[in-house]
């Protein structure tokens, strides 16, 4: 039964929501989104070397002979990412930052699902799950607008 991964995939949801709309008011109360941006990658990085040592064993960095360094750039899309959430928050609000951006995760998850990439299990896009997608950005436009 997968309704415990559902359930904490709602979980991150919630806590990324929060974790969002904290990046956005650093940025708004330093009025520096760069710098706040910074400050969290900073933060972020001791945070991630401490779990990654949690569960460090030998050998463990091995595999990157074989991984593409492409994958690698995931890092400054993420620093590209929690700048510009820093910048929207004050000027667009947590709620349709949110909701805007769901639908393009929701595009995204679409395009990976519909094609297998990266580790994605292939799931071919249906006419339901257009038909959902559009009742979905449907929702998202009555509650931005």
């Amino acid at each position: 039964m997968k309704l415990p991964f559902y359930a904490l995939t709602l979980l991150i949801g919630i806590v990324l929501t929060i974790h969002l709309a904290m990046n956005g008011k650093v940025g708004a109360v330093l009025n520096n989104p760069r710098v706040a941006n910074a400050l969290f990658w900073s933060i972020g990085a001791a945070a991630a070397i401490l779990i990654g040592l949690s569960g460090w064993q030998a050998g463990a960095l091995a595999p990157l002979r074989t991984m593409s360094p492409l994958l690698l750039v995931a890092g400054a899309i993420g620093a590209c990412l929690v700048f510009g959430i820093a910048f929207l928050i004050p000027r667009i609000g947590a709620g349709r930052l949110t909701l805007i951006m769901l639908g393009g995760q929701i595009v995204g998850g679409l395009f990976l699902s519909n094609y297998g990439l990266l580790g994605s299990p292939r799931e071919p896009v249906s006419l339901r799950s257009l038909l959902g997608t559009l009742v979905m950005f449907a929702g998202i436009v009555l509650a931005t607008t």
